[in-house]
């Protein structure tokens, strides 16, 4: 995913510089990584049941394996063709900038996938082997994403990648793995606490996707010329508008339904509208906008209005805990 506003033209970037390579992993996109793991933790210290060790190698893993996807994305859209700079209006790629070589991009990108595999190990202790298990389908996700004979982003699924790995899985599992819960209180239907972690995943899922959401409703011409059929390529640029909105305030109404009884929380809630007021209003500059470059700061403005959310999310669960 892509959050950031356009870089300084190809010109301006030395090769393999530091500059080149802060652009190839796209620092303000780690918000969108960070904010899972950030919310679990702090339900988990609102349960009274926080470990640090844990969460310190949840939050390095989350971190690396987003880093990772953007160089996976960097490199792997250069193979296929895809986002060349004659037709981009997004953010400038790295290696079809010539900013970095293919063959450093991908060094770089299997040398960030065997650190966060060397994290991700440490939580073997706390989780069990079954760790090796999730920690290698999120290695695949993110390569599958952009890679492979069928590409998530060209056939319509990202947004179902991003609502699993930007949501579900690393607020279950980082909860699982912080709070010490035994896995039938975390993951088991019937758990009033699995339900309160689902309302959870589902306030950062969905906010989320809209940073996709937007990226492709920006890119719809160019992704219906080359044949990338994302949903808003499929259901139309009037349908994109309409699911961001929704994504809003179904993030909205999980956390009513999380904080309740409301009459503990009312202020709380309250602050939680300056969110509803703050998506409402990059939605609607996004529809006056309609299509561009300059599209590209609502990216920012959607990546902000997620980290706002969340840092409302965790305060209230560090205060009232």
């Amino acid at each position: 995913m892509k959050t950031e506003v356009n870089a300084s033209s190809s010109d301006t970037v030395k090769p393999d510089s530091l500059q080149a390579w802060l652009l190839a992993v796209r620092p303000r996109t780690l918000s969108a990584s960070a904010t899972p793991v950030l919310v679990a933790c702090a339900y988990a210290f609102a349960c009274h049941s926080f470990r640090i060790v844990p969460a310190v190698l949840c939050f390095v893993f989350a971190i690396l394996a987003q880093i990772a996807s953007n160089l996976a994305n960097d490199y792997f859209d250069y193979k296929s063709g895809s986002d060349s700079t004659e037709t981009r209006i997004g953010p400038a790629r790295a290696v079809a900038s010539g900013w970095i070589s293919p063959s450093r991009m991908r060094a770089a990108l299997v040398g960030v996938v065997a650190v966060a595999c060397l994290f991700g190990l440490g939580l073997v202790f706390y989780g069990g082997w079954q760790m090796i298990v999730v920690g290698v389908a999120c290695v695949v996700a993110l390569l599958a994403y952009s890679a492979g004979p069928f590409p998530a982003s060209r056939h319509g699924l990202g947004d179902v990648f991003v609502l699993l790995f930007y949501g579900y899985v690393p607020v279950f599992f980082t909860f699982y793995l912080v709070s010490g819960y035994a896995a039938e209180q975390v993951f088991s239907f019937s758990s009033p606490t699995a339900f309160k972690v689902f309302l959870l995943a589902s306030a950062v899922a969905f906010p989320s996707v809209n940073i996709l959401v937007l990226n492709n409703f920006r890119d719809y011409y160019n992704d219906k010329a080359e044949g990338k059929r994302t949903t808003v390529v499929v259901f139309g640029r009037r349908f994109a508008l309409g699911f961001y909105l929704v994504n809003g305030l179904i993030a909205l109404l999980c956390v009513v339904m999380f904080f309740q009884p409301w009459s503990e929380y009312s202020f709380s809630l309250l602050v939680f509208l300056g969110y509803l007021f703050a998506h409402v209003g990059t939605l609607r500059g996004i529809a006056r906008t309609a299509k561009g470059p300059a599209l590209n700061r609502y990216l920012g403005q959607t990546s902000r209005n997620l980290m706002i959310f969340a840092v409302f999310i965790c305060g209230t669960l560090i205060v009232y805990a």
